[in-house]
């Protein structure tokens, strides 16, 4: 049984057996028809739907698919990650970021974030020349810039604090 979040916004239960899809606890029949390895075409209730699957996250059990040139971004939790909700344990995967510190010296180049952006997880911070390289250091987590202490042609130290969220 997995619960299938739509867009952040619509939530249903879907379960899988041999021989049926279940929706909502109600049966679907549809025929599906692989056209390649990210489209199918599909029949249900003499509709046809073009679908098209435009990425696919097994880790994090997430996926965005076309259909009829709509976008749909979803998610979904099976019954372990369900049980952990029930728990309280379902952010012991969340990452914790209170800081980035300088992972080796350098010289600073370009600063991308000013306090107070919210940033997601691998969008660029800044960027840090170091041994005739340019590293462009990038956030760990979802995080709020809380204070930058860096600048453009600021020489940093390694494990120096950069950003504070």
């Amino acid at each position: 049984m997995y619960k299938v979040k739509l867009n952040d916004k619509y939530t249903h239960t879907v379960e899988r057996s041999a021989e049926s899809l279940l929706i909502g606890g109600s049966a679907v029949n549809a025929d599906i028809k692989q056209i390649n390895a990210n489209a199918y075409h599909i029949i249900k209730d003499n509709a046809s739907y073009n679908v098209e699957v435009i990425s696919f996250d097994v880790v994090a059990k997430t996926a965005e698919i076309k259909v009829n040139n709509n976008t749909y971004h979803i998610t979904a939790k099976d019954q372990f990650d369900l049980l952990l909700e029930q728990l309280g344990l379902s952010d012991l995967n969340s990452v914790k970021v209170s800081e980035i510190k300088a992972p080796m010296p350098g010289l600073v180049l370009k600063v991308f974030v000013t306090e107070g952006d919210e940033v997601k997880k691998g969008d660029n911070l800044f960027v840090l020349e170091a041994m005739k390289m340019e590293n462009i250091i990038k956030s760990p987590a979802d995080v709020t810039v809380r204070s930058i202490k860096l600048k453009p042609g600021d020489k940093v130290e390694k494990g120096q604090i950069l950003i504070l969220f």
